[in-house]
């Protein structure tokens, strides 16, 4: 880390971004895949199906996220399970999104009006189409605002992986704060670069629900 001047302390946080973006990117694609399932099962037919998805849903999100990581990073490997750093960040992370997203697929699933459903089974769609077809385009308004939300806030969240040494933009800050005793300007430069990566999502969420409102007033 150089700290000549101000300009190469940025460039040391600016370098952190690519890892940031990696972490929030691999996170939010594990938990919104893994969020499927989890909302399949929260709907099951069967009690059993149920109860284990609401335990797994609350488990992850009962247990503060760092110590998913120390779990997986320093415990694991005692049963010879070994993640490198960026591994273990990524797992944890994306195993608490997993469970946000189920609970957000839930919920926009849910405000599908009974009617819709009917209608769909009355007009003779299969249970795959009408989900697809009726269901997900109407869930999807819905689950938006609180997935952007998500991500926003997953974005944020990458900083615990410094804990574990990885070189995102909090680690890169603490560094350098360390090393030139700057800490106020270093640490208000990352929370300037958070601020600036989250917009683009923030207007990505605009911009789809003013895009899905509008699909479905003409249609």
């Amino acid at each position: 880390m150089s700290d000549s001047n101000g300009w190469d302390q940025f460039g040391d946080l600016v370098g952190g971004i690519p890892l940031t973006l990696e972490l929030t990117v691999a996170s939010f694609a594990i938990g919104a895949v893994v969020g499927v399932p989890l909302v399949l099962a929260r709907r099951s037919q069967f009690r059993l199906t149920r109860g284990l998805a609401v335990m797994i849903i609350d488990l992850a999100r009962g247990i503060p996220m760092i110590t998913w990581l120390f779990v997986i990073y320093f415990a694991l490997p005692q049963a010879g399970i070994r993640f490198s750093q960026f591994a273990a960040a990524v797992l944890g992370l994306g195993l608490l999104t997993a469970a946000m997203m189920a609970e957000i697929y839930r919920a926009g699933i849910a405000a599908v009006p009974k009617g819709q459903w009917e209608a769909g089974r009355t007009l003779g769609l299969s249970e795959r189409r009408l989900f697809l077809d009726v269901a997900v385009p109407q869930a999807a308004r819905v689950a938006i605002p609180p997935t952007a939300t998500l991500l926003i806030g997953l974005l944020k969240d990458t900083a615990i992986a410094s804990t574990l040494g990885v070189a995102e933009i909090t680690y890169r800050a603490q560094i350098a704060a360390q090393n030139t005793y700057k800490g106020l300007t270093i640490f208000a430069l990352a929370a300037g670069l958070y601020i600036v990566l989250s917009l683009p999502v923030a207007a990505l969420s605009r911009w789809l629900d003013r895009w899905l409102h509008q699909k479905w007033t003409v249609a």
